[in-house]
Order: C-alpha cells, then structure tokens, then sequence
C-alpha cells in the first residue's frame, strides 16, 4: 500500500535565545535529553510514523545537526577496536532509516518563511511540519502523525494541526485555535490566532508542533504579510485557508501523547528529568539520588 505522506520538513533554524548560555555555540535541538539530542528523538518519531524523507532548515552554526546524523567511520572503527560493541550498536540507532536533506534560511524571518525554504522539496505531496524542539510522547512513541495523515486522505484536508489543551493562562506561549464544533478529539477549524493574551484567547487549544499540509500552504505563505517583527507567521497563512473555505482539520493529542516543548529552561529541565527518571538503566538509580537530594534541600521561602 502506497504511503499517505512520505517526507516531512524540520524547522530547526532558530537561535534558541531563551536557552541562552547554553545555545550559544550550539543549536538547542542538539541539547540532551536523557540519552539522546532532542532532535533525534524528532527525527525517531517521524521514521517511526512512516517518513521516508526529512529536510531539516537550519541556519548559521547548525551544522552539529548534520554531523549528527552522518555516518562517522572513524569513530566506528575506534568503537569496534576497543571492543565497545555496545556504544556501536547506539551509533547505529543514529542511522535512521530515511533519507537526511538540509536548506539554510538565510534570514530569521520566522515559522513560515523556514517551511517555505522547503517549497522545491516537498513538490506537488503533502507533507509534515515537524518542529526541531518539541518532543510528542515520552521517548517520542507517538503515533499521532500517522492517524493525522490518514485524517488528511479521509476527510480531503488542506491541513491537518495537532493540537493540545494547555492551560488559559499560558495561551500567550502558542498558537491558539477556534474549534468550528464545540467538542469532539478531531474537529474543523474555524480561526487561529498567534499567542493571544487570556483574555482574548478563543480557547485553550494550542497548536502542538505537528502539521500535515498540501503544497497550497506554499502559496499562502507568499500572501501573508510580515509581523511587526519582520516574521512571516506560519499561523497566518492557516488562517488565510481557514478564512477561503478550505478544510483546516484539528487532531487533539491524547493524554498520553504530550507535548515536550523545549523552548525555556523550566520545560527543559522537567523534561530531561522526566525521561531520565524514565530509562530502563538508570531510571531507578537516578530517583533514588533525587529523593536524597530533595530530603537534603531546605524549604525555599
């Protein structure tokens, strides 16, 4: 059986300044996460829910990103020398079974002018937007893109958006929907707005990193205006679908399919946590040495 949708684009082309110090000599997608880099546990999800190619945007000092996904021979040969089959076979789970593309965006002009650098790769397929720094599933075992590209053939969609509840107060974070249909875990999308305050928030949907587009997104894309930031808003030319009729469909994200979005220190930090505790091997030893640690720590005032 053919595939519903076979190549996806990363946007992993930000600066990552709310990560700062650490992001300053390194992209944040190659920061750790337990074992891996976040963008290999991206990458892991994509080929897990039928990818077959990936094109990764990056911008200026990312090239640790395609490093990381090379083969390195030397480093192989040293591995095998020293009899470390163990680290070999780890170097193997890097080998992904997909094809690995890069583009620059020459210029930080936002979410939508990175997923237009993709234009001549993606063609005349649908395809997925994936973000470089945002995580779906403990240890990414989500299967949320493939039931998202099965929607996109069943229903006839231009776009189809993951979406997750977050709480009312953290609306300005995200990009928010405006369900068409008062409830249901798949519904037709009515407006979107980017990082609205609460108050003006038209619900507590916020995009989750995932989208499945036809290549009419391209053309949108070309009509939206930049913000008062010089960015082209990928949000913006959703919203031009929505606003010409065209079918924008939302997947709601089941509890256990949650969205690490590592975009500050707080979720990063609760997220390493999280899947460190998590591992098989170190998973025990790890919430032992908390458990001592937090009876050690005093009471902050």
């Amino acid at each position: 059986m053919q595939k519903l949708v076979r190549c996806a684009i990363v946007p992993v082309a930000g600066l990552g300044t709310r990560l700062l110090p650490a992001t300053k000599s390194q992209p944040k997608e190659m920061l750790p996460v337990a074992r891996k880099p976040i963008v290999q546990y991206v990458a892991e999800e994509l080929v897990a829910n039928g990818i077959e190619q990936i094109l990764f945007i990056t911008g200026r000092g990312k090239t640790s990103i395609e490093n990381h996904f090379d083969y390195d021979p030397e480093l192989a040969r040293l591995l095998q020398a020293a009899n470390k089959q163990e680290l070999v076979e780890q170097l193997h789970a890097v080998e992904l079974n997909a094809k690995f593309f890069y583009t620059r965006q020459r210029m930080q002009r936002g979410l939508g002018d990175a997923v237009l650098c993709g234009e001549n790769f993606a063609g005349e397929e649908p395809f997925v937007v994936a973000l470089g720094d945002s995580i779906i599933g403990l240890n990414a075992s989500s299967r949320a893109v493939s039931r998202m590209a099965e929607l996109f053939v069943a229903r006839r969609a231009s776009c189809v958006l993951a979406v997750e509840e977050v709480p009312p107060e953290e609306t300005a974070h995200y990009g928010i929907v405006e369900p068409a249909e008062p409830d249901g875990d798949v519904f037709r999308v009515a407006n979107l707005v980017e990082k609205p305050p609460p108050a003006r928030a038209p619900s507590n949907l916020a995009i989750a990193g995932r989208y499945i587009f036809s290549p009419l997104i391209f053309d949108m894309i070309r009509r939206v205006q930049p913000d008062a930031r010089g960015e082209i808003q990928l949000t913006d030319a959703i919203q031009l679908m929505c606003e010409e009729g065209r079918r924008v469909l939302a997947l709601k994200l089941p509890p256990g399919e949650k969205r690490y979005d590592i975009g500050n220190f707080p979720s990063y930090f609760e997220t390493f946590v999280e899947f460190a505790l998590a591992d098989p091997d170190y998973g025990p030893g790890l919430r032992a040495a908390l458990e001592r640690m937090l009876v050690r720590m005093p009471p902050r005032s």
